[in-house]
């Protein structure tokens, strides 16, 4: 009881002090809410429609993509800039399907299992000869041959053998991806021929149409060219500029913000007394390779970047610039150093070797391997003399477990291999020069290869050449001497404004990169400046970036973020804005000049005794927008004038163009010798109405909101 009043007594102080205490419980689980949204935030690649992707989920559609193009192309590995096309080839695919699905939701359009079946037994899509599901004898889609496949990997899912297991899967993993693509593009092709027959003709229409693709006419034309007048002579007042841009408005909308930079970017290269130091170690390189008789150890110390074999292997497994000098070498020489501008490289070769020998050789084996070498040469013999007393090949290879088969090996499989042990050089240089039809009997390190060449083609010259290939490089010192010198720069000009003023003077140049966006992969082209392009779009306008090392470890750069453009319409301070509104002004006020000039002008004599220059011009169909070789520009407006004015008849009013003011007389009109097909004229316009449609998805993508957050991750 004493207890209950106490805390009676206190009761006041008692609720405070769980009231703070539930409310700090509160805060921190709402401050924990918002860290975790904001982590959310960070992995967010992008959005599109609302929806959110997080950068694990896109990474799997770029593993996904990426594997695909290394079983198409029968690669490891992907160079970056193939890596980068895959990444915006991924996000294109990704945003044009939610924008159809989303499309596609509401007006009830699905692609079903039987429909997809429909397409597989059909075998007629492009992708699906892309698979490995093709008739080899018909090169049609085999839908069964994909039945067995599916049915197999289910089996072989449990499979005991590793190898075997992860083949199965990375197929299945391929046809899932073309499944998955098929049903987008089936999804989308039903939407775009929904919206295809919206689009109607009508006889009417198609009668007009053939009238003005194919009535010519003939007309003297007298041109008033703006360039005629100097830009100099015309005034242009704030007024004029302002009442022109409210007109043009609508071209200067951009959908997405961009941001404007100013850089400077030291490239560093080797001094000269780095070339100096890399010729004094080729010279070294050139007397020790001339006297060797193997050249691996002299290669291997150089660092050479072209891979020597020790085998003849073809002209294309050589750099450009030494497979043109092999013919003209002697077999036993070593070329002077040499310097090739083109890959900044200095280049020493020795041709060891050079032969005529096949590309392509057809052969069988049988491998023989026994409880110790001796033993397995041993075996080896006996088969050997067997298969020359006349012995079938294929019966002595099921004998030890072999098929015996044949099967093709061309120079392209193993001429780029990065090195070749011992026991393969013997086994090729055996199949390049072993008779057709003879047996060999070869011994290596844990066994034998008896074999068999049956056929041979494309007989080529093959060289065996050693090549030292070395880029000019910078040494360290020389780095660091760019790299103090441009570091003490930026620290003596820390606002962006004196940075960019101080260039010049300390032998700097500064560039321009505008209009860049979120899409881009690079600053200026230059490769490792993601950083560099995550402080692009953080940074405010005039601030200045730190020093940046980039490219291929070869690069300092320093940018000032010149300008931002919001999402929305550019104004009339947007210095390429204001250029474009101020010519379209000068053509205004030039063509009201020409125009007051030519008043009351009735004639083309009237108009030469102005200063018109006249000349003929001939077909000219309201169809296409006529080209007047006296300005250098088509006008689509004098098109529609000449159609519009009868045969004998002289222009009623100037005609103002894109490049000048024109006054004409039609001389004559005629009729193309084409007979009018009314369906086919309607077809056409249905196919010309449908391209004008054809920004549907750029429609779709401006009301879609997409956020593109790509470039803080890749």
């Amino acid at each position: 009881m004493a207890a209950l009043g106490t805390i009676r007594k206190r009761g006041v102080i008692l609720i405070c002090i769980i009231g703070f205490g539930l409310f700090a419980f509160i805060a921190e689980e709402a401050f924990r809410s918002c860290e975790s949204s904001k982590n959310d935030q960070r992995q967010q690649v992008g959005e599109v429609l609302g929806e959110k992707i997080s950068v694990t989920d896109f990474q799997k559609l770029v593993d996904e993509y990426t594997e695909v193009i290394k079983m198409q192309q029968g690669t490891d590995n992907l160079p970056e800039e193939q890596m980068n096309q895959v990444k915006d080839m991924v996000w294109n695919t990704y945003v044009q399907s939610k924008l159809v699905e989303n499309e596609a939701k509401e007006l009830g359009l699905t692609v079903t299992d039987g429909e997809l079946q429909n397409i597989l037994n059909e075998g007629t899509n492009p992708m699906l000869l892309q698979t490995p599901f093709v008739n080899q004898q018909t090169g049609r889609f085999d839908a069964s041959s994909l039945k067995k496949f599916l049915a197999d990997y289910k089996s072989n899912q449990s499979a005991q053998n590793p190898q075997m297991a992860e083949q199965y899967q990375k197929i299945y993993n391929y046809w899932t991806f073309i499944e998955k693509t098929l049903r987008q593009q089936t999804l989308a092709q039903k939407y775009q021929n929904l919206l295809a027959h919206c689009f109607i003709s009508n006889p009417v229409e198609a009668k007009m149409a053939f009238k003005e693709e194919n009535e010519e006419s003939s007309i003297q034309l007298a041109s008033f060219p703006y360039s005629d007048i100097q830009d100099a002579k015309i005034k242009v007042e704030e007024s004029d500029m302002k009442a022109k841009y409210e007109e043009l408005k609508a071209r200067f909308k951009q959908a997405i913000e961009s941001r404007d930079v100013k850089y400077i970017d030291v490239q560093v290269k080797a001094s000269s007394s780095d070339r100096l130091a890399l010729q004094k170690q080729f010279a070294d390189f050139q007397k020790k390779l001339a006297a060797a008789e193997d050249p691996t150890e002299i290669l291997h110390k150089s660092g050479t970047s072209v891979n020597y074999l020790g085998i003849p292997v073809a002209k294309d497994a050589f750099p450009t610039d030494i497979a043109a000098q092999l013919d003209s070498m002697a077999v036993g020489t070593t070329s002077a150093v040499k310097a090739n501008a083109q890959d900044n490289t200095l280049n020493i070769i020795k041709l060891i070797a050079k032969q005529e020998l096949p590309d392509s050789i057809q052969f069988r084996t049988i491998q023989v391997s026994g409880a110790t070498p001796e033993a397995a040469h041993k075996t080896a013999d006996s088969i050997y003399t067997a298969l020359q007393g006349g012995a079938e090949f294929e019966a002595l290879a099921k004998k030890y477990g072999q098929t015996g088969e044949k099967t093709w090996m061309t120079t392209k499989q193993y001429q780029f291999a990065p090195s070749m042990d011992k026991d393969t050089k013997t086994y090729i240089s055996a199949l390049n020069n072993a008779a057709v039809n003879s047996y060999e009997n070869i011994a290596l390190g844990q066994g034998n290869v008896i074999l068999q060449v049956v056929d041979k083609k494309g007989m080529i010259n093959k060289y065996t050449a050693a090549v030292i290939k070395k880029t000019i490089d910078f040494s360290q010192d020389t780095y660091r001497a760019a790299y103090n010198k441009i570091s003490s720069f930026v620290s003596a000009n820390q606002n962006g404004e004196d940075l960019l003023k101080n260039a010049a003077k300390n032998g700097y140049t500064v560039q321009e990169a505008n209009d860049m966006t979120t899409s881009l992969h690079y600053v200026a082209n230059i490769h490792s400046t993601r950083d560099a392009l995550k402080w692009v779009f953080d940074a405010d306008e005039k601030e200045e970036s730190p020093l940046y090392e980039c490219g291929d470890n070869d690069h300092l750069l320093v940018m000032v973020l010149n300008k931002i453009h919001r999402a929305g319409y550019r104004d009339l301070s947007d210095p390429q804005v204001r250029e474009m509104v101020k010519a379209e002004v000068i053509k205004d006020k030039k063509a009201e000049q020409i125009i007051a000039k030519v008043k009351g002008v009735k004639s083309i004599a009237a108009a030469k005794a102005k200063g018109a220059k006249v000349a003929p011009v001939n077909q000219v169909t309201f169809a296409a927008p006529v080209f007047i070789a006296s300005v250098g520009a088509s006008e689509p407006a004098l098109s529609g004038a000449v159609s519009a004015t009868a045969k004998g008849k002289f222009v009623s009013h100037p005609v103002k163009g894109n490049a000048g003011v024109y006054l004409f007389q039609v001389t004559n009109k005629t009729n193309r010798p084409v007979k009018f097909d009314e369906k086919a004229m309607e077809q056409k316009l249905r196919q010309r109405a449908m391209q004008y449609a054809g920004n549907f998805m750029n429609e779709l993508y401006l009301n879609a909101k997409v956020v593109d957050n790509r470039y803080l991750f890749f």
